[in-house]
């Protein structure tokens, strides 16, 4: 969970076929954070490792209070390409405005089972995201492809913006099947899941990269 090691394994998902890096900082003691000294402690390591672009997390658990997240943004001394936003989270929009200031891409976190959807739908700022990434809570994997496609649906009037599609723990692998037939960008890693699609454990971001590209 260090930036070194954090690095390390970006270089290794890059080698095994990874065009973008989702990385979620981390505290001495392993918590997410969105601290500017640990952000760019990650971001300078990783950025020495990988020439792709390299993006990270402001979830509300890396900090609950809204004003201080977007404080915190606003303080960053190295900026990523990239930060994803999870439009249910409260204050989301100021958080994304924050971003977007800064010059760093938006990626939309649009959750199953959540309002995200909706209130992105009626945001003034959905036309001005990199991209959507469409979250797929589902983790139960005969109904995870389902509420996907569902999910893909109630984005069909979204602005125009590359989708991503991504699952999670027991739904990840049906979800990776289902983008890569329908042709959409994924994501993977052990964030996800720590089984290859045959069930037994994966080692490394990297093979789970290499069994997603052959799925």
């Amino acid at each position: 969970m260090s930036p070194a090691a954090m690095a390390e394994e970006a270089a290794r998902a890059v080698a095994a076929g990874a065009t973008d890096v989702h990385v979620h900082p981390k505290t001495p003691c392993g918590g997410d954070t969105v601290s500017p000294r640990v952000l760019a402690e990650t971001l300078t390591a990783i950025r020495a490792a990988v020439d792709v672009p390299v993006g990270v997390t402001t979830g509300a658990w890396a900090e609950p209070d809204p004003v201080r997240r977007v404080g915190r943004v606003r303080s960053w001394t190295v900026l990523p390409d990239h930060a994803s936003v999870n439009w249910h989270e409260q204050g989301a929009e100021e958080l994304a405005a924050a971003l977007l200031d800064r010059g760093v891409g938006v990626e939309a976190g649009l959750w199953s089972g959540t309002d995200g959807p909706a209130r992105f739908l009626r945001s003034p700022l959905a036309p001005r995201v990199l991209r959507i990434l469409a979250e797929v809570m589902d983790t139960d994997p005969a109904t995870a492809g389902t509420t996907a496609l569902d999910l893909l649906a109630t984005l069909a009037d979204a602005p125009a913006a590359p989708l991503l599609l991504h699952g999670e723990d027991g739904g990840a692998w049906p979800v990776v099947r289902l983008a890569r037939r329908l042709g959409l960008e994924t994501r993977i890693g052990l964030e996800d899941t720590l089984f290859l699609p045959d069930g037994s454990p994966a080692g490394s971001n990297a093979q789970l990269v290499s069994a997603t590209l052959s799925v």
